[in-house]
């Protein structure tokens, strides 16, 4: 829980902690004490409210999210126009390609899937709407770094799962001359990165003002996504993301 609340919100930044454990595994009440820091009776007097509220709900497994978040949820993803503007590519683009097919933005420190529409054939991707992935091991996260150079080697130290410190020299560098390639290509490519076996080809969507907003991927099984296939995916992903980009007002000078 934040250290730093504004006075007078204390008890709002409590109710949030919760929320928080809650959507991170906490399903009972001491794991939920050991998450917030909470004292016991004032977690369980919090989670009584956001239950009879609709932000939690208990069942047999413990706690969990509720409808009210859903709900919550549902609105703040319409209430964008990327995922309302984007939905029709994203459709025309799985319907002509049979694979995987996601929009995602960049929300912090990591990738944050707003649509996902499954592919026809090969495996099912482990993604998801709401879920989180790194940004430099992911096609579209990296599809949402390319104007974003000066970031590049330190979110690829803080993500790469190795002891801190121990990150070969070379491998580094290898991530980085990639980025440099797609930046210049204005498209970026997942080879197995993230998960074993996948593969995906992703670029980026600007708004307006030219400003990277998003990312659109197509994603498939390695026996799907040779190296020649994912050469001729560039232009048809680059097209698609330049389409959702027009409709938010983006111009090319």
């Amino acid at each position: 829980m934040s250290e730093t609340a504004p006075p007078g919100t204390q008890t709002l930044a409590r109710g949030l902690a919760v929320i928080r454990a809650v959507a991170s595994g906490a399903t009972d009440l001491r794991t939920l004490v050991e998450h917030t820091g909470l004292g016991r009776s004032t977690a369980h007097r919090l989670v009584q409210l956001l239950v009879s509220e609709g932000y939690l709900r208990t069942g047999r497994d413990g706690y969990a999210l509720g409808p009210t978040l859903i709900e919550l949820g549902f609105q703040a993803l319409h209430g964008s126009p990327l995922p309302v503007v984007a939905r029709p590519v994203l459709e025309e683009l799985a319907e002509q390609l049979r694979d995987t097919v996601h929009l995602a933005v960049r929300d912090g420190g990591s990738v944050l899937y707003l649509d996902k529409l499954p592919g026809s054939r090969g495996a099912e991707m482990r993604s998801r709407i709401g879920h989180r992935m790194p940004l430099t091991r992911t096609g579209v996260g990296m599809a949402l770094l390319l104007d974003s150079a000066p970031e590049w080697r330190d979110l690829y130290l803080a993500e790469t799962p190795v002891e801190p410190g121990r990150v070969r020299p070379e491998d580094l560098d290898a991530f980085l001359a990639r980025m440099r390639e797609y930046a210049e290509a204005g498209v970026a490519m997942d080879l197995e990165d993230n998960e074993p076996g996948i593969r995906c080809v992703a670029a980026p969507i600007r708004d307006a003002t030219g400003a990277i907003a998003g990312a659109i991927s197509v994603s498939a099984t390695r026996p799907y996504m040779p190296a020649a296939r994912m050469r001729g995916l560039n232009r048809v992903v680059g097209r698609a993301a330049h389409q959702v980009s027009a409709g938010l007002g983006y111009r090319e000078h």
